[in-house]
């Protein structure tokens, strides 16, 4: 396991690295820039340019961004003087962290368990209204799902609150609208992947060793069948991670979302760089750690002979 996850964090390094050289660049081609407005003379703007270094060449701009990054320097923000990218980073990321955590497991514990209903009631009513809560889970987009529910439970009943991050009534609506696709998904999966496992020999063995059907489902069948939802965990998170964006900016949730969202809209460029750096580590990580936990749910798989 050691050597695969070695060639895990190399291939994770090189991720990074061409997102952030390929945003980098990007972001330049944006129109504008981070210091425009009416109050803005050209002499103060080529004072703020030459104080961040943009007023260089775009190659001279990159190295030096690139060897203030291998020193873990994320830069000063260019729109809020005074602020690291690093400070607005543990500011925001722990609301963000809380509300996808939320919403992840949210995610397992309703999908894992509709999908396990739909499969033993596969045909009956319960099946029926598992698939049906699927297909609105899909269908509906986050932004609208959040809508509808800061119109019910906010304009109409009243008993939610509609912004900001205080207390857990806060997160409710936020974690439903981030949730409801990856539910959906991870009940199709596990019903249909559990109910192939329980039309397998083993299964039949297990039964007709007089095991009950509890220890049958919870032990055998639920634990092969898992293995296509670990899998779906790091897109999960990176779903979870990106939907976050909008939710967090509807609800106004002060969190890592809504700070990147603000940082595309003030062409911030250090602030962009550095929370997708952030980020791409994240979900880097994340992925790695899913590989981990494949071994943990099932020990015949052996990481080392895998290819990345």
């Amino acid at each position: 396991m050691g050597s695969y996850i070695l060639k895990r964090l190399f291939a994770g390094i090189i991720t990074i690295w061409a997102v952030v050289t390929i945003t980098f660049f990007l972001v330049r081609l944006m129109p504008g820039g981070p210091f425009e407005g009416d109050k803005m003379t050209p002499e103060i703007k080529a004072n703020l340019e030459a104080k961040y270094g943009i007023d260089k060449p775009l190659g001279e701009q990159y190295v030096m961004y690139m060897k203030n990054l291998l020193k873990g320097d994320l830069g000063e923000s260019m729109k809020f003087r005074g602020r690291e990218v690093t400070d607005t980073i543990k500011y925001s990321f722990p609301k963000s962290a809380i509300l996808g955590g939320a919403a992840v497991l949210v995610s397992l514990v309703l999908g894992v368990g509709l999908g396990v209903v739909s499969a033993l009631k596969s045909g009956k009513w319960p099946d029926r209204v598992s698939m049906l809560m699927a297909t609105l889970g899909t269908t509906i987009p986050s932004f609208v799902l959040s809508a509808v529910l800061i119109y019910i439970f906010a304009s109409k009943l009243g008993i939610l609150p509609t912004t900001g991050f205080g207390s857990w009534k806060h997160l409710i609506m936020p974690v439903i609208a981030l949730s409801a696709s990856s539910t959906a998904f991870i009940t199709r999966l596990t019903r249909s992947k559990l109910m192939d496992v329980l039309k397998s020999d083993y299964i039949r063995t297990a039964k007709a060793k007089g095991l009950n059907s509890r220890t049958v489902i919870l032990k055998h069948a639920l634990r092969n069948s898992l293995i296509p939802v670990i899998t779906y965990l790091g897109p999960l998170i990176a779903s979870i991670l990106t939907g976050s964006f909008i939710v967090e900016s509807i609800f106004a949730i002060p969190g890592l979302g809504n700070e990147f969202v603000s940082t595309v809209t003030n062409r911030d460029y250090s602030a962009l760089l550095g929370v997708l750096v952030f980020y791409s580590t994240l979900i880097v990580v994340s992925n790695i750690i899913v590989d981990i936990m494949y071994v943990i749910v099932d020990p015949r798989i052996k990481l080392d002979n895998v290819e990345i």
